[in-house]
């Protein structure tokens, strides 16, 4: 046993506090900048580039380029993708390299490195539809689909806080109003509208908007109702139908 090998020093100097997400930037020996999380009981070491443990699965970049690339051979041989799926435990590889790219993506998010967010969420919603298309068991897709609303939404607002600082607060606002109507039309597909309402991360989305369309105008339900009618110009009737439900909330809000 090798007393070289305690961690006690690094924790120490780092501690860990319950509550509070702690993220930073180190260089690594190999001379590539690594992202470090703090949890309970140790230090989570990422590297920036693939795959975050940096290694290759089977060969490839990540498993989902492997499961990929094993999809494409069979569409090659047998002329479509009938017939090929994906088996509980080829869905367990899938979910565990997810779960990597779920901590990168928050850390990046709390190092304000939105683009990183961008790319990591953009990924494991890839994942989400490949899964969703060929898992041979229900249970393997609903096991990613339920955490569908959370990686919209923050995909939503990693793209969001790119348009803002400058001149494209309307540019946000946009973006925030399609994450809020991806994540309804989700609940829509699995016929549970009644969660609409209650969502987490919609009503996170709405704020969101309201606070920039309070800053951009001072009155967000004119702004809303003028949105509403360039979508019914241009014939978006699914757009102009999620900005009368936000009029709506926000008139009865109001009135409240």
């Amino acid at each position: 046993m090798d007393t070289h090998d305690d961690l006690s020093m690094i924790l120490q100097s780092w501690p860990f506090e319950p509550g509070k997400i702690k993220v930073r930037k180190v260089l690594g020996q190999d001379g590539r900048e690594k992202i470090q999380m703090r949890i309970d009981l140790g230090i989570l070491q990422m590297e920036t580039f693939g795959r975050p443990d940096g290694k290759l699965y089977k060969g490839f970049p990540s498993a989902f380029e492997y499961y990929s690339a094993q999809l494409e051979d069979h569409i090659k041989i047998h002329g479509s993708s009938t017939g090929f799926t994906l088996a509980p435990e080829d869905c367990t590889e899938l979910r565990s390299e997810s779960l990597q790219y779920y901590y990168r993506y928050l850390s990046y998010f709390y190092l304000c490195d939105y683009p990183g967010v961008q790319k990591d969420t953009e990924r494991n919603i890839q994942v989400f539809d490949f899964v969703r298309a060929y898992a041979a068991e229900e249970d393997d897709r609903f096991l990613l689909e339920q955490y569908r609303p959370y990686v919209i939404m923050m995909n939503t607002r990693a793209k969001a806080y790119q348009y803002l600082g400058g001149e494209d607060t309307q540019d946000a606002i946009e973006i925030l109003i399609t994450g809020i109507n991806q994540i309804r039309g989700f609940f829509e597909e699995i016929e549970q509208t009644e969660l609409i309402e209650e969502c987490d991360e919609i009503q996170l989305l709405r704020r969101m908007a309201e606070d920039l369309l309070w800053e951009a105008t001072g009155d967000p339900l004119s702004r809303l109702k003028e949105e509403m009618k360039q979508a019914v110009a241009r014939e978006d009737y699914e757009q102009a139908a999620v900005l009368r439900d936000e009029i709506r909330r926000l008139e009865k809000q109001a009135s409240g």
